[in-house]
């Protein structure tokens, strides 16, 4: 199972060990403890305490938990809620002779949208001090009133992975847009939230392992 480790305003640190293969990629997944220090966390969506990061006991995939990520517009709403955003800086530290890239994400969340009301969910993840990878966007058009799923894979031959020997922070970067389109945002609220109180909704980032030279 996961174990998630809540992050605040200073760096969070989760040890995992234990390995099985992965379906993601070639090379299976080191058999010794992977490391991940939250060094950066910053955004409207995801406020200090209310995101957590947790990898897999088989080292395949971690995930971002987050409890308070929710966009929206019309009744109730502030007029800077219709967009929310966060930007985590993960220091992934693998074991010696083994490096990763990141195969596919999968974001989830929940979504009311009114009848004309229209919502996106963007992502891009990057390593730091390489190309920045091009944003991934879907959107949704209302009406909605339902779990929402999105997935981006990232083909083999296009993997990008961190440069053996020299340690570069991982970038993730999720936002959240909502519309009121044709819809009344005098009487009505739109909203699409990925966020979960109980821990069963989260963002999930794949591991593509290969062996360094």
């Amino acid at each position: 199972m996961f174990r998630p480790v809540l992050i605040g305003s200073a760096a969070a640190v989760l040890v995992v060990a234990s390995a099985m293969p992965s379906a993601a990629a070639d090379t299976v997944p080191p058999p010794d403890k992977v490391v991940i220090d939250v060094v950066a966390v910053n955004g409207s969506g995801c406020p200090a305490g209310t995101a957590a990061v947790a990898v897999a006991p088989n080292n395949t995939a971690f995930t971002v938990t987050y409890s308070n990520y929710l966009a929206q517009v019309g009744v109730g709403s502030k007029p800077t809620d219709f967009r929310k955003n966060c930007q985590l800086g993960l220091n992934v530290r693998v074991p010696q002779g083994f490096t990763y890239a990141i195969a596919k994400a999968d974001y989830r969340g929940f979504a009311y949208l009114e009848d004309g009301a229209t919502g996106m969910e963007r992502a891009s993840y990057y390593f730091q001090g390489m190309s920045h990878t091009t944003s991934v966007s879907h959107r949704f058009t209302g009406p909605v009133n339902d779990n929402w799923q999105t997935s981006d894979v990232t083909g083999v031959e296009s993997l990008v992975y961190a440069p053996c020997g020299t340690q570069r922070i991982l970038n993730v970067n999720t936002e959240l847009r909502v519309s009121a389109g044709t819809s009344d945002p005098t009487t009505t609220n739109s909203f699409m939230a990925m966020d979960s109180t109980d821990g069963s909704v989260n963002t999930l980032y794949h591991f593509a392992w290969k062996e360094c030279p």
